[in-house]
């Protein structure tokens, strides 16, 4: 909320911001190309390793919406949290689909897999502007038989298969407190 802000107003604002990106999420359930009436001209999607960045309408069609459903048939969403906060929304969940083209360099399975995805949108003029996402790749990866980690993710650490390793002095850092 802004110094100047009300709560009323506020509230009004986080309202209007999660109907924009709820109408955009229903737009990609239908599968919808064009994203213009979502998407501010200016428009950035911001994606984790792998995923890269998308710049305007054009480039998040070619470079995110293409590939993703090539790779991917009968997608659905499964957000399990939408929060908005004024301009700003978020959410979490995952999207089941079944993989039906090349991704990640690994061809083809038919296997239906479960993509987790978190998602922070940025609403401007009632389009969404900027759009941070973390897609687990790495998730479906080893849902089709590849460790992206070749081995040495932290997971092994939960199972107790290995010790974590100590925390020693020359380790270290003064400004958190594990």
């Amino acid at each position: 909320m802004t110094e100047s802000q009300t709560p009323e107003a506020h509230a009004r604002q986080s309202a209007q911001t999660l109907s924009a990106v709820q109408r955009m999420e229903d737009a990609l359930g239908r599968s919808e190309i064009d994203m213009t009436p979502y998407f501010h001209e200016d428009f950035t999607w911001r994606g984790n390793t792998g995923c890269g960045v998308k710049l305007g309408v054009e480039g998040f069609v070619r470079g995110w919406q293409r590939p993703f459903r090539a790779a991917f048939s009968e997608r659905v969403y499964h957000t399990e949290k939408f929060i908005a906060d004024g301009e700003w929304a978020a959410c979490f969940g995952v999207c089941e689909a079944v993989h039906t083209g090349e991704f990640m360099g690994i061809a083809a399975t038919g296997k239906t897999v479960r993509i987790p995805y978190m998602d922070f949108w940025r609403v401007v003029e009632g389009r969404i502007k900027n759009n941070p996402v973390s897609v687990d790749f790495a998730s479906v990866m080893a849902q089709l038989g590849v460790d992206a980690f070749g081995g040495h993710g932290w997971e092994k650490f939960d199972r107790d298969a290995v010790d974590a390793p100590a925390r020693g002095a020359e380790n270290e850092d003064s400004r958190h407190d594990d």
